[in-house]
């Protein structure tokens, strides 16, 4: 799939290593910039529906095998299309911030699954 030509601002991606601010609710509600990142909403821009990585890796990724080996893409929940977390959901060149999420989203879901013995 080739690059997108127009993604309004706030669907530019976003860094969970760059400084962003966090209300003293959000503080005292345990949010921190990777769960801001994970659950902001993005555009598909194949089908035009928002979705975020959190939707994505729970409906649409849920019983691919690669959705807990770090998985370097990001599929619509909707149309079922697929595309590179780097570039759409965090910036391109930074596989950092792509382990970071992944690593981030598959602990919450471990997480959850232990919680009610889903395993």
């Amino acid at each position: 799939m080739g690059k997108y030509t127009y993604q309004p601002k706030y669907q530019a991606p976003v860094s969970p290593t760059a400084p962003m601010y966090l209300t003293p609710e959000e503080k005292q509600a345990g949010i921190n910039p990777r769960l801001k990142v994970a659950a902001r909403r993005f555009m598909c821009p194949s089908c035009g529906r928002e979705f975020s990585l959190f939707q994505s890796r729970a409906v649409a990724c849920k019983y691919c095998p690669k959705a807990s080996d770090r998985c370097p893409n990001v599929r619509c929940p909707y149309c079922d299309s697929e595309f590179p977390i780097a570039g759409f959901v965090t910036p391109e060149n930074s596989r950092e911030d792509q382990r970071i999420m992944n690593d981030y989203t598959d602990e919450v879901f471990n997480r959850w699954a232990d919680r009610y013995n889903l395993r």
